[in-house]
């Protein structure tokens, strides 16, 4: 950066505050600026992909575990409260496993929740967990309290099931607050 000199600057200021042009310059409608036309840029709709051939090796879940939790909290969000079906009849909510498969958590019941996607993003990112008494917690380290509280149930607490061997186990429940939540 070098310093201006007076004189510099008050060209540059006269040349910029010049009022005998138009602030803006007048246009035909039908005509366009050279270099300015509005022109999409080309691409193929079509596009040949490289296929990999992979050989992977993950942990084999129990596909009946969705159902059995869904089922338990009649396909709402034990969060939330809501219970959203899309336009194919499935309901938008997911099984999620309070103690997570990659931890050993089982395929069972009482290690799963159903979590609408926002929720179980943050219950996966410990921004949200659960007491034993089913009372919601929220991190201090989120971003918008005020925003979770919203999307919360109203009275702070999970849905849980109606019947007591579906509900979440203390045991899963203390895992995840000591492990995943972040107070």
């Amino acid at each position: 950066m070098r310093p201006l000199s007076p004189d510099d600057f008050n060209r540059i200021v006269t040349l910029g505050l010049n009022d005998r042009e138009p602030l803006l310059p007048r246009v035909d409608e039908g005509a366009s600026l050279s270099g300015f036309e509005e022109v999409q840029a080309p691409f193929a709709f079509e596009q040949p992909r490289e296929r990999v051939d992979t050989l992977s090796s993950r942990i084999v879940r129990d596909r009946i575990f969705r159902r059995v939790v869904l089922r338990a909290y009649d396909e709402r969000c034990t969060i939330s409260g809501l219970k959203l079906i899309n336009g194919g009849g499935r309901a938008e909510v997911a099984a999620a496993h309070i103690r997570p498969v990659e931890a050993n958590g089982p395929d069972i019941v009482s290690n799963g929740l159903a979590l609408s996607g926002t929720a179980h993003w943050m219950f996966d990112r410990g921004l949200i967990s659960l007491s034993d008494d089913l009372d919601i917690l929220i991190s201090r380290q989120t971003n918008d309290p005020d925003g979770v509280r919203a999307f919360i149930n109203k009275d702070g607490r999970a849905i849980a099931p109606r019947r007591l061997i579906e509900r979440p186990h203390p045991h899963f429940l203390r895992w995840h607050r000591e492990h995943c939540f972040k107070p």
